[in-house]
């Protein structure tokens, strides 16, 4: 069975439909023609949607350059499944055609003495090359540059350098410029490779060099990076330390995986999971991971539980506030949601921080008084006509103010609150929030009822 990669682009549930029958039919030489055909990273896709008993079975047929190829693709945790079949030898042959910056993150998440084996096994220039990279953390600039660079002094002329890729091949991969540096390697321009090519050979590279006006410090982080990558528009961009020294290049594509990175970190964070969550772990493995946030939240809920329980006279003496007090905590918790989500992405692309933090805060309290007078409004009259109470219908009406107020309040103090101590506002501000905003809905409501009607 042939992939058709090369003529469409194929969904990952096709090729993986595809594999299941071939897995099914004992067919070994057609899934290694299908394998030989698709790019390394769907096989990677192929992997990770596969249940856990099957990836070595799909992993052990592919040859060692792809294997390597495809462990730069793959989350942390399937990473390290794999490599326990592998072995560190296995790594080591397997790995060695990757390049430093690939190399580098897939050595991140071994065990020591893995790793250490792995960077004894390399030559010294190669040994060097992902040392550089290993010494900044993985969410830095450093840790996302391509150290296998090619740089220029802005004394040698175009020819030289055109003579030099006709004999020793093309430049790295993604690099579409070459940085130009002095004696002590520090960057002073650079040039598109395109302009090489139409210059006059006798040129020398100074004279077609541009100033780079965006180098990027090796320890920024990586968030910072893709919005200066977003904000310039830029292709890639050279890394530099404090000295001003070049260090390697951040390509486009380098920021697309922290890209889907972040994405992925967000939308598990929100639900307590691991960066690294993998779908088709085994079954008692998941359930131990998601077992720690159900612990959490079940201690939020016995708290809500617990101020309903305060008011447990007034609620027996008038059943209409028992059905109606789902309606003030959702609102409240909906609205809080809201301005959580919108102050994490503020915060995520620089538009919210220390400078308008304020601002922000008092906009949000403001939206929430507006929306919870216009629902106030709404769910009174709904209230009163139901019940034929229009006390009630004001009271509810007043704890959906407050409910809504609070919820503005503390959708934006706590990731602002969070963010400032340094902890991920995704992974804690969500059950925070919709905590607070049970508790003082119930305790608004009923509190206000138990005063005033009962």
């Amino acid at each position: 069975m042939k992939s058709k990669h090369k003529n469409s682009i194929r969904s990952n549930q096709e090729l993986l439909h595809d594999v299941q029958n071939i897995l099914e039919n004992y067919s070994i030489d057609n899934l290694d023609s299908f394998l030989a055909d698709l790019h390394s990273s769907e096989i990677s896709d192929l992997l990770e949607s596969m249940e856990s008993n099957n990836r070595v079975e799909l992993f052990e047929r592919l040859d060692a350059e792809k294997r390597g190829e495809v462990l730069s693709e793959l989350s942390v945790s399937i990473r390290r499944a794999l490599l326990k079949f592998v072995g560190p030898e296995g790594f080591i042959n397997e790995t060695s055609s990757l390049e430093p910056d690939d190399l580098a993150d897939i050595i991140q998440g071994l065990p020591e003495p893995m790793a250490d084996r792995v960077l004894l096994s390399m030559d010294a220039q190669n040994r060097d090359r992902v040392a550089e990279s290993l010494h900044y953390p993985s969410n830095t600039a450093g840790g996302l540059m391509n150290v296998d660079v090619l740089t220029v002094r802005p004394d040698v002329e175009v020819d030289v350098v055109l003579r030099f890729f006709r004999r020793f091949g093309p430049v790295p991969e993604n690099q579409n410029q070459l940085f130009v540096v002095d004696r002590s390697n520090k960057l002073l321009g650079s040039v598109m490779l395109l302009n090489l090519l139409m210059a006059e050979p006798e040129i020398p590279i100074g004279d077609l060099m541009q100033k780079v006006s965006i180098p990027i410090n090796a320890f920024t982080d990586a968030r910072e990076v893709t919005l200066i990558f977003e904000r310039y528009d830029l292709i890639e961009a050279p890394v530099i330390n404090e000295e001003n020294k070049f260090l390697g290049f951040i390509s486009v594509d380098d920021v697309v995986d922290v890209l889907m990175e972040e994405t992925d970190r967000s939308l598990l964070s929100s639900a307590g999971l691991a960066t690294d969550y993998d779908m088709f772990a085994p079954i008692i493995k998941t359930s131990s991971k998601r077992s720690v946030w159900l612990a959490v939240n079940l201690a939020t809920a016995f708290l809500a539980a617990w101020v309903i329980g305060l008011f447990e006279t007034t609620i027996e003496n008038m059943v209409a506030l028992a059905i109606l007090m789902p309606v003030v905590a959702s609102m409240g918790g909906i609205a809080g949601t809201q301005t959580l989500t919108i102050v994490i992405r503020g915060l995520s692309i620089g538009q919210v921080g220390s400078a308008n933090s304020r601002s922000v805060v008092f906009r949000e309290i403001i939206i929430g008084f507006f929306n919870g007078c216009l629902w106030a409004w709404i769910v009174a009259l709904i209230s009163s006509l139901w019940f034929d109470n229009f006390g009630l219908g004001a009271i509810i009406g007043a704890a959906m103010i407050v409910n809504l107020v609070t919820a503005g309040f503390f959708g934006a103090t706590i990731p602002l609150t969070l963010d400032k101590l340094g902890i991920d506002p995704a992974l804690a501000g969500g059950v925070m929030v919709t905590t607070i905003t049970d508790v003082v809905g119930f305790f608004a409501f009923l509190g206000l009822a138990s005063y005033y009607l009962v």
